[in-house]
Parts: structure tokens; C-alpha cells; sequence
């Protein structure tokens, strides 16, 4: 039997970091997106005579230390008295370390498909274990409890699933351009300096949502708190600069990632895919909000 889990990737538009001893209590508030593409997760169990997991990142073998939060979250989920080959895969639509929360969508799909074929955790207790690592292993603090809930969501109690708060904003039509241009460390800069000012231009920009919850507003405290923190600068500012030429709302940087992002009407989008073209940027992604919760359930073909 193939069991296979659907995550949405998820953009952080801003966020501000709460810590705590207890990985449950940790996380982040904030605001982002669900996107219709994301990571999906493939699990095949058989019995055997030892107990053996292994995961593969889009068809390739990964070992322990490079997959730590998914190989922690099977070894959490399956039974310690199951002897047996648990095979993983991971497929990404979006490149790892660009800000799209695959650490999280891998993790969490690895729990709710690993949940559903033992029949031992509950919906939130996978998603628990889920956060519960990528706190632990600082691959992010929020992205698992948005993925949970889909759609444009506002962080505004931090923790897991189930102890954390999470609202939607209404939305008309959007489409989400997603651009993914470099590599970004979450651990690097949750461990750095710049902490503070994320904290306070986030505690500014979630005030500010909640008392207008639109896309639209959305869309502009991102760009002041990219700004504001220093995150988005460089050539990743002069790119963004070039697209807000072409559409109504400003685009902003993904936390965290050095990748860009926007929400289009369906009519800017010829221009912008010109421009981009013209920017010798040919890898980029249209995607739509993702509504729903993740999908997990037996796979047939």
C-alpha cells in the first residue's frame, strides 16, 4: 500500500520569532501564503526482520544528517516494535533552502502519511511531531501550522498545531508569482543580531494586518518590513523594484529565502513574464492560494 500526502509550500511574508524550552510553545507569528504547489510525500512500509528507514529527496537517497527533521519525525511516528523497510520520498516543487518550507512540508507529510498507515496519531498529533522537529532543528518555527490551516494566514498565537492560533484573510482571485533565486539559512539568521529587528518590525506589521486584513495590505507591510530589516537589498531589491514597475501591489522578499514574490492579476502577468524574460529570469513559478488543509490518503496511480 502507497500512502502519499500533499503539503502546500508556504511563503512567510513577515514574521516575528517566539522561542521557548518547550518546542511545542515555540514558533513564530506573522502572515504568508499556501501555494497549490508544494511537496509531496510517497510512504511505503513492508515487514521484515529489522527495522530500517530511508528517505529520498525528488529520487535521491538522503542520508540522516542531511534529512534530520524528516528522519526524526518517521522514527517519532513509526511503532518501536515495528521491524520493517519504511520507504520515504520526498518531491519538491520548489528548490530546498529558497524560503518555500519544504524542511516543514517534507516533515509534515512524512507524519501524516507515516500517522495514516500505522493508525497511531491523530491529524494534529503527526502535525505536533512535525513542528516539534523543525523547531528542535531550527529548519523554521511557523511554516507547519500554516500549512495545517492554507490559505492567506495570519499567525497570531505562536506554537504547533493545535496550541497555536491561526486566522485567513479573505482573498479574491490572486495568483502568486514566485521567483526562486538563491539559498538562505533560516538557523543563520534566526541565530544572528538581526533578530531584534525582526521582532519589531514584525510586532509593527502584524498590528497593522489585523487592523486591515486584505491581500493588499498584506502585500505592502511585506515590502516595509523586507526593507525595514535589511533582509531584502542588492540585486534581489533591484529585481523587485523592476516588477512593482508592472503590477498594482508591491512585491516583497519570501522569509527566508533570496526569493521574491507577488500577487497578480491574471491581466499583469503577460508584462511581467516579458520583463522577466528580459531580466534573464526564465525560473519562476505561477501558482494559485491553496485553500484547504494537506491531503493524505492511500496513492493509486
Amino acid at each position: 500500500m502507497l500512502i502519499r500526502a500533499f503539503i502546500p509550500a508556504h511563503i512567510t511574508a513577515f514574521f516575528v520569532p517566539k522561542f521557548n524550552e518547550n518546542p511545542l510553545l515555540a514558533g513564530s507569528l506573522g502572515a504568508g501564503i499556501n501555494l497549490t504547489k508544494g511537496t509531496n510525500v510517497f510512504v511505503s512500509v513492508e515487514s521484515g526482520l529489522e527495522k530500517h528507514v530511508h528517505i529520498a529527496f525528488n529520487g535521491e537517497p538522503v542520508k540522516r544528517k542531511d534529512a534530520i527533521i524528516s528522519y526524526s519525525v518517521a522514527e517519532e511516528v513509526t511503532p518501536q516494535e515495528f521491524k520493517g523497510e519504511v520507504e520515504i520520498w520526498q518531491y519538491f516543487d520548489f528548490p530546498n533552502g529558497y524560503g518555500f518550507g519544504n524542511s516543514a512540508g517534507g516533515a509534515l507529510g512524512t507524519a501524516l502519511a507515516l500517522g495514516y498507515y500505522f493508525k497511531n496519531k491523530t491529524f494534529l498529533q503527526a502535525a505536533q511531531i512535525a513542528h516539534k522537529h523543525e523547531v528542535l532543528n531550527k529548519g523554521g518555527l511557523g511554516d507547519v501550522i500554516a500549512q495545517v490551516h492554507g490559505g492567506i494566514e495570519i499567525r497570531i498565537k505562536a506554537g504547533a498545531p493545535g496550541i497555536g492560533i491561526v486566522d485567513n484573510i479573505f482573498s479574491e482571485e490572486y495568483k502568486v508569482l514566485a521567483i526562486p533565486l538563491g539559498r538562505l539559512s533560516t538557523k543563520e539568521v534566526l541565530d544572528s543580531d538581526i533578530i531584534r529587528t525582526i521582532e519589531k518590525e514584525g510586532q509593527k506589521a502584524l498590528r497593522r494586518l489585523l487592523k486591515n486584513p486584505t491581500p493588499e495590505n498584506l502585500m505592502h507591510l511585506a515590502r516595509d518590513f523586507a526593507e525595514n530589516t535589511g533582509l531584502l537589498n542588492g540585486e534581489l531589491l533591484e529585481i523587485a523594484k523592476e516588477i512593482d514597475k508592472l503590477i498594482k501591489l508591491p512585491s516583497s522578499m519570501i522569509m527566508l529565502g533570496k526569493s521574491l514574490f507577488a500577487l497578480l492579476r491574471e491581466e499583469e502577468l503577460p508584462k511581467v513574464q516579458e520583463r522577466l524574460r528580459d531580466l534573464g529570469i526564465d525560473s519562476y513559478h505561477i501558482c494559485g492560494i491553496y485553500n484547504e488543509r494537506p491531503k493524505v490518503g492511500r496513492w493509486i496511480g
